[in-house]
């Protein structure tokens, strides 16, 4: 499955900003998804992921109650509703899939290329 992040941009804070992650390749609905980011010097780090069916999700609890990630497998599409955005949520977000699972200590198989967020204070 090959992966196209999409929808990140420059922000002030508080404001809000969706991410999309788009799947190509069949079976997208068979795939566990999960976003992670990489901040200027610092490891990549877990954000959100979601189960197969989009029933179950997952957060980090830097973003939990602020971030939502949702899915619609009719689009083979992942997102990432970011509000209330901070300074600190500066960085490249990713998105990835995996057909073993889903979550934060997955090894995710495919990933996308990136999109840059910004948050300015």
């Amino acid at each position: 499955v090959q992966l196209q992040a999409s929808g990140g941009g420059l922000v002030q804070a508080g404001g809000s900003l969706r991410l999309s992650c788009a799947a190509s390749g069949r079976s997208f609905s068979t795939y566990g998804m999960g976003w992670f980011r990489q901040a200027p010097g610092k490891e990549r780090e877990f954000v959100a992921a979601i189960n197969w069916s989009g029933g179950s999700t997952d957060y980090a609890d830097s973003v939990k109650d602020r971030f939502t990630i949702s899915r619609d497998n009719a689009k083979n599409t992942v997102y990432l509703q970011m509000n209330s955005l901070k300074p600190e949520d500066t960085a490249v977000y990713y998105c990835a899939a995996d057909k073993r699972g889903w979550g934060a200590l997955v090894s995710y198989d495919y990933w996308g290329q990136g999109t840059q967020v910004t948050v300015s204070s």
